[in-house]
């Protein structure tokens, strides 16, 4: 077989990105980090547990494969290219030892993002040609189903993707909003409620509601409870396009409305509207992609939205129109944090009233 991008011939192989002795070879090594083969091999890492396996201390590949039920000469190249990406540390007799980086895998929320975007997701950029084509989501005419109904009906996907919400990182940006003059936080779409217990847990007069889909929120007393927060907190197991509760001083859209293009992001706005009084506000925690050009993570996740669920990611004005169209005003902007690292877990907080 001749050489090709998937296997490098004899004249080199890739270093980090960036440090090509040419354009192109700067071009090569990143479509050589980006392709399939580096996300699934995180993919495999992830879904068989194997930073959580080898917690305790190295092992073999051996012993790896005996507890997750593999070849093991396959998962041994797997573990050797995980090592490679710096995850592992591979010692003579093909022992594998766990290192810093690699403990961000055990049990995390990291891990649960990778096993959501290597499974169903990562079957749709497959098909991203109908997509850009055709400007709908890859994943509807893959699975005959958008996401979200594919959720709620594969038990399997939904634990693994709430798993993900409920054990992820609380959107630093929350921790800029000041809720000291509230009395209740609605919190919309809000999975099994670990943004809430955040706000609540060091604001003993603060009473909160949960509101997202009955099959989402039956996890979500055990996350309250443990928070020590549950009898502050009303569960409603609605969706958001049949009616959202009034009475909440601030009402909260966090990583929601990215998933949502702009019609039935429409819908969700018009619904809290129509819940708020005139004195409540609405925070909503989101990318916001910066005018111009030049690197930005929202750029991605934008297509990561269109492909998988027919959602975007938003300029402020973009934001600011939405959100008028709603019948509500932007009152105040907090851009991210500066992050020279661009990280995708830096968002903007938008609050808006009528």
């Amino acid at each position: 077989m001749t050489s090709s991008p998937g296997s490098p011939d004899s004249s080199g192989s890739p270093e980090s990105p960036g440090t090509g002795a040419s354009p192109g070879d700067d071009l090569f090594q990143l479509v050589f980090r980006s392709a399939p083969w580096t996300f699934q091999s995180l993919y495999v890492t992830a879904r068989l547990g194997l930073a959580d396996l080898l917690g305790d201390g190295p092992l073999t590949s051996d012993e790896l494969a005996a507890a997750t039920h593999s070849d093991a000469d396959a998962l041994y190249r797997f573990c050797r290219a995980v090592a490679a990406l710096g995850l592992f540390r591979e010692h003579p007799g093909r022992v594998f030892e766990l290192t810093p980086s690699g403990e961000a895998f055990r049990g995390g929320g990291l891990a649960q993002f990778t096993i959501v975007n290597g499974a169903e997701n990562f079957r749709s950029w497959a098909d991203v040609m109908y997509t850009v084509r055709t400007g709908k989501p890859a994943f509807d005419r893959i699975y005959g189903m958008p996401a979200f109904a594919f959720l709620d009906r594969d038990e399997e996907a939904r634990k693994v993707f709430h798993t993900m919400v409920g054990r992820g990182t609380v959107p630093p940006a929350v921790d800029s909003c000041d809720f000291s003059s509230d009395t209740t936080v609605v919190d919309l779409g809000g999975s099994v409620g670990t943004l809430l217990a955040h706000i609540l847990r060091e604001r003993p007069g603060l009473r909160g509601v949960l509101q997202d889909l009955p099959t989402v929120v039956g996890e979500a007393p055990a996350v309250l409870a443990g928070a020590g927060v549950a009898d502050r907190v009303e569960i409603v197991g609605r969706s958001f396009f049949d009616g959202v509760p009034a009475g909440g001083s601030t009402y909260v859209l966090s990583r929601v409305l990215h998933d949502w293009g702009d019609d039935d992001a429409l819908r969700i706005l018009r619904n809290v509207r129509a819940a708020m009084a005139e004195d409540s506000r609405l925070v909503v925690i989101d990318q916001v992609i910066p005018e111009g050009g030049g690197f930005h993570p929202g750029k991605f996740s934008d297509l990561q939205m269109l492909v998988v669920l027919g959602g975007r990611e938003r300029t402020v004005e973009e934001f600011r129109d939405l959100l008028l169209r709603a019948g509500l005003k932007v009152r105040h902007l907090r851009p991210p944090a500066d992050d020279p690292a661009g990280s995708p877990r830096t968002e903007a907080v938008i609050e808006a009233g009528v």
